[in-house]
């Protein structure tokens, strides 16, 4: 049985996973009004399988509460599908996913987990 929990320890938060994420290695999808860019690594085992980075630009949503708000959407989203990718991935094998924000307004729950969900569904297929 498979948990829905999004630890900090499936979080990208080292500045030298970042900046490999975008790096000339990795490849990106658009699922408006999102951008996954993503990245294969190795791992071990106690490593999580799936890291995930979530950013929401200044210039797109100007208040503090509506990046939030929106962060929040898409991190829900994810933890309630990351089972469409774990099902999928190699045991030797981890994956890097930047979720980045694309449009200049909010958008409801609804768009973003099927953006979210569309996103997942593509990255399995690219990946196996």
């Amino acid at each position: 049985m498979h948990r829905f929990t999004f630890p900090k320890s499936h979080h990208i938060c080292l500045r030298r996973d970042i900046d490999a994420l975008f790096s000339t290695e990795s490849h990106a999808l658009s699922v408006y009004p999102i951008r996954a860019v993503y990245r294969k690594v190795a791992r071990s085992a106690d490593e999580p399988a799936v890291k995930v980075l979530v950013s929401v630009a200044k210039r797109h949503l100007h208040h503090a509460v509506s990046r939030n708000l929106t962060k929040r959407h898409i991190r829900e989203a994810y933890r309630q599908n990351q089972s469409l990718l774990l099902c999928t991935l190699p045991e030797d094998e981890g994956l890097h996913i930047a979720f980045i924000w694309l449009a200049d307004k909010e958008e409801n729950y609804q768009r973003v987990e099927k953006s979210i969900v569309r996103l997942l569904q593509n990255i399995s297929e690219r990946i196996s």
